[in-house]
C-alpha cells in the first residue's frame, strides 16, 4: 500500500472509531484547574507546595465530579458516586494521593513512581516494607492521576517529570547525606530513568544510588504512534470520542478503567525521548556511572515490550558497566503450557536469555523447576555467560489456574485486600482480585479480558525480598555520597 493510501486508511479507521464512542460522563469531561503543570514551577517550588496544590485539587474534584453524581442504587459500585463501595474517599488513607512515610534517623530515602492511569496505591506494599527497614519513603501521585480519567486528556510527560524533580529533591533533603533510591513501575520506570540521566549529567539534584524497575515501559506497541493523530482529530465536531482509546465503567478506586488517547501519546513521546537520551549518554563521560538497575519483567506482558528492556536499556547500559545491572524475568507456567491450546508459546525469549553468553548483565529466570511440576525456582546466570551459576528453590509454586503473570500483577502481593488472591473477611469491602464469574456473554458491563487478567503476584515475596536487598546493598555502597 502506498504511504498516502495507508495514511488515508488510518484516518478513516480513526474516524469510524470516533463516531462509535460511548457517552462521556463528568469524570471524562471535567478539566480540573488545580492540577500541577511544569508551567507552574515558579509558584510550586517544593514538594510541600505540591501537596498544598494537591489538597486544592481534590477539593475541586469533590465539587466538580462527586457533587454531580447521584448516590443512587444503580451507582453502588461507581467510583464517583459518593459513599459507593469503590469511593476511595471512604478509605483511610486515600491511596490516590501522594503519601509520605517518615522515619527517625533514616538509613536512606526511596521515591516511588507509579504507572500511567494508576495511583500511588500500586507501590504501597513495597513502600511500607522499605519503611519498616528504616527508609524514608515518598509515594508520588503523578499529575493527571488519582482524580478522574479526564486528568489524562491534556497532561504531558514533562509535567510528570517536573513533579518527580520536586519529590526527589524533598526525599534527598529529608535524609540528609544518606542515599536516594527510586522505584519505578510501568510509566514510572522511564520517568525514573530520565531523572537519573539528568542527575548524572548535572541537570537535576541527587543521583540515585540504585533503581528498581517493575514492568517498565521502555518500549510500547508501535500503534501508539497513531495516538497523536487521534488526539488532533478529536477536537473536530462529532469526533470527541477520538480523545479516548477506551471508555469503561469506573469501579476501581485506584486506577482509571477509561484511557485517553493523550495518555498513549505521552508514553510514546517519553519512551522515544528516553531512547535518544540513553544513546547520547552512552558516549558521555558518566557512561559507566549509571545507577545499578534491578529490573522485574513478566515474559507475558500485553502492555509493554519485553524485548525492549533488553535491547534498548540493559544491553547498552550493561555494555558500559557489565557487573552493574540485573534482569529478573518471570516465565510463563510451563506446567500449564503443556497444553498448546491454552498458552501461547513464549519459549523463544526465555531460551534466548538463558543461552546468550554475550549479555552484559545478570539474568535470573523465575519459572517451573521443570515441566512436570508447578514448583518454582530462580536460576541465575552471570553477565557474559550461558551457564546457570545458581539455582534457588523458592518454596513457591504456580497457583491452580494461573498460566502467567501480567503487567499489572508484579507489584501487588497475594494478600492485597483489593486485588489479591481472596477477599478480606469484611464482605462489605470491594474486591477486584481473583474472581470466578460465569454466565452468558454480554451480561457483564466490563470486558471479559478484564476478568482474565491476573492482578496480584503469587511470587511477590521473592520480588519484595530481591528489591529490598538490592536497595540495601546499594545503600551500603552509597552511604554518605551525594
Amino acid at each position: 500500500m502506498r504511504p498516502a493510501a495507508y495514511r488515508l486508511a488510518v484516518v478513516c479507521a480513526l474516524l469510524l472509531q470516533g463516531c462509535s464512542s460511548l457517552p462521556l460522563e463528568p469524570w471524562h469531561t471535567e478539566r480540573l484547574r488545580e492540577e500541577f503543570r511544569a508551567a507552574k514551577a515558579d509558584e510550586v517550588r517544593s514538594f510541600s507546595d505540591y501537596l498544598r496544590l494537591e489538597q486544592r485539587l481534590f477539593a475541586e474534584l469533590d465539587a466538580e465530579v462527586y457533587a454531580r453524581t447521584e448516590p443512587e442504587p444503580g451507582n453502588a459500585l461507581l467510583r464517583y458516586s459518593p459513599g459507593s463501595a469503590s469511593d476511595p474517599r471512604s478509605r483511610t488513607p486515600d491511596w490516590n494521593r501522594s503519601f509520605e512515610l517518615p522515619v527517625e534517623a533514616p538509613v536512606g530515602g526511596v521515591l516511588l513512581l507509579h504507572g500511567m492511569s494508576d495511583a500511588p496505591y500500586s507501590l504501597r506494599a513495597l513502600g511500607e516494607e522499605l519503611h519498616r527497614r528504616g527508609y524514608w519513603v515518598v509515594g508520588l501521585r503523578l499529575p493527571g492521576h488519582g482524580t478522574a480519567p479526564s486528568g489524562l486528556l491534556d497532561v504531558r510527560w514533562e509535567d510528570m517529570a517536573a513533579a518527580v524533580r520536586l519529590a526527589a529533591a524533598h526525599v534527598a533533603q529529608s535524609v540528609g547525606n544518606r542515599p536516594l533510591h527510586v522505584v519505578g513501575y510501568s510509566t514510572g520506570a522511564p520517568l525514573a530513568l530520565a531523572y537519573a540521566l539528568n542527575a548524572l549529567e548535572g541537570r537535576e539534584g541527587a543521583v540515585p544510588a540504585s533503581l528498581v524497575l517493575i514492568s517498565p515501559a521502555i518500549g510500547i506497541h508501535p500503534a501508539a504512534a497513531a495516538a497523536a493523530w487521534k488526539r488532533r482529530l478529536s477536537v473536530l465536531p462529532g469526533l470527541g470520542g477520538l480523545a479516548w482509546l477506551n471508555v469503561e465503567p469506573e469501579f476501581d478506586p485506584y486506577k482509571y478503567n477509561s484511557f485517553t488517547t493523550n495518555a498513549g501519546e505521552q508514553v510514546h513521546r517519553l519512551t522515544r525521548t528516553l531512547s535518544r537520551d540513553l544513546a547520547r549518554h552512552a558516549s558521555s563521560p558518566q557512561a559507566g556511572e549509571f545507577p545499578p538497575i534491578l529490573l522485574f519483567q513478566s515474559n507475558a506482558d500485553s502492555t509493554v515490550s519485553t524485548d525492549a528492556v533488553v535491547s534498548r536499556l540493559l544491553q547498552p547500559l550493561g555494555a558500559l558497566a557489565p557487573q552493574r545491572h540485573e534482569l529478573v524475568l518471570f516465565d510463563v507456567n510451563r506446567y500449564a503450557a503443556k497444553s498448546v491450546l491454552l498458552v501461547a508459546d513464549r519459549r523463544a525469549l526465555t531460551i534466548r536469555l538463558a543461552d546468550d553468553d554475550r549479555l552484559p548483565f545478570a539474568v535470573t529466570l523465575v519459572g517451573n523447576e521443570d515441566e512436570t511440576t508447578a514448583a518454582v525456582v530462580a536460576r541465575r546466570k552471570e553477565p557474559f555467560s550461558a551457564a546457570v551459576a545458581r539455582t534457588d528453590a523458592l518454596d513457591l509454586g504456580w497457583p491452580a489456574g494461573v498460566i502467567s503473570l501480567s503487567h499489572v500483577a508484579l507489584p501487588i502481593p497475594p494478600d492485597d485486600p483489593l486485588y489479591g488472591l481472596r477477599p478480606p473477611d469484611n464482605q462489605d469491602v470491594l474486591f477486584l482480585g481473583q474472581m470466578a464469574i460465569q454466565g452468558e456473554r454480554g451480561t457483564l458491563l466490563l470486558p471479559a479480558e478484564w476478568l482474565l487478567r491476573l492482578r496480584h503476584n503469587p511470587f511477590y515475596a521473592y520480588l519484595s525480598t530481591r528489591a529490598v536487598d538490592w536497595i540495601d546493598a546499594a545503600n551500603g555502597a552509597g552511604r554518605g555520597e551525594r
